[in-house]
């Protein structure tokens, strides 16, 4: 019965709708160090990108970018999904409803195919999206294919991204996730741009997967250190 309550649309927008509000706190209470500090001038000429980031770092995320770059993250349809969608919409973010999964069957059931088009077409029409490398539900911190495979398709850069903050929880869950607390300090770092060729073969995807990975893993490593601080 609980477990029925607590996924009623009612009570999901309801949380959705509080965690928003709670990250803008976060946000306005941490005093955020940004690298490279010209990010916004150098990625102006590159848009529309992938923006991409791991699993259980993503909550800040959204304060990531200006309000005028058109934004639309890729979030799954599950429970957790519903609430995270609303607070991202809550925080001037478009939506795609799907997710990624291990095998065929999984990415029919997370709606992989129809968010990969709908990715495809936001992005061409100067729509830049945010997505995790990571497949749920796990091993963290493993890209997946996917990301690369729709920079292969649609011509734009992977730009890898990560946020901390000095002050934060750590959860004991498969994605290893920090929820961050206010009252602290902060930091932003973006990777460099990763391009896939529309001609890539299996073994340059691969290649390009790896890269995503080096990238999600030294931008988050770097987060911390700008905190004085070991890799979360």
């Amino acid at each position: 019965m609980l477990k029925k309550i607590g996924r009623h649309p009612l009570v999901l927008k309801s949380i959705g709708t509080a965690l928003a509000a709670y990250l803008k706190l976060v946000y306005r209470t941490n005093r955020f160090i940004i690298e490279p500090s010209d990010i916004y001038e150098t990625l102006e000429p590159e848009l529309p990108v992938i923006v991409a980031m791991w699993h259980g770092q993503h909550f800040l995320v959204p304060f990531m970018r200006p309000a005028s770059w058109p934004f639309k993250v890729m979030i799954s349809r599950s429970a957790d999904g519903e609430m995270n969608a609303v607070a991202a919409e809550k925080l001037g973010i478009g939506l795609i409803r799907a997710s990624g999964g291990h095998k065929a069957h999984q990415i029919k059931k997370r709606g992989g195919l129809r968010g990969f088009i709908a990715a495809m077409r936001a992005l061409q029409s100067g729509c830049s999206i945010a997505m995790t490398a990571d497949v749920p539900k796990g091993p963290a911190r493993i890209s997946g294919l996917g990301i690369v495979q729709l920079a292969r398709h649609s011509g734009c850069p992977i730009l890898p991204v990560s946020v901390a903050t000095s002050r934060s929880l750590s959860i004991n869950s498969w994605d290893k996730a920090n929820f961050n607390l206010p009252f602290g300090k902060g930091a932003m770092t973006y990777g460099s741009l990763i391009r896939v060729a529309s001609d890539a073969d299996d073994a340059a995807l691969e290649q390009a997967r790896l890269q995503v990975e080096a990238g999600l893993n030294g931008t988050t490593r770097r987060a911390y250190q700008l905190l004085g601080q070991d890799h979360g």
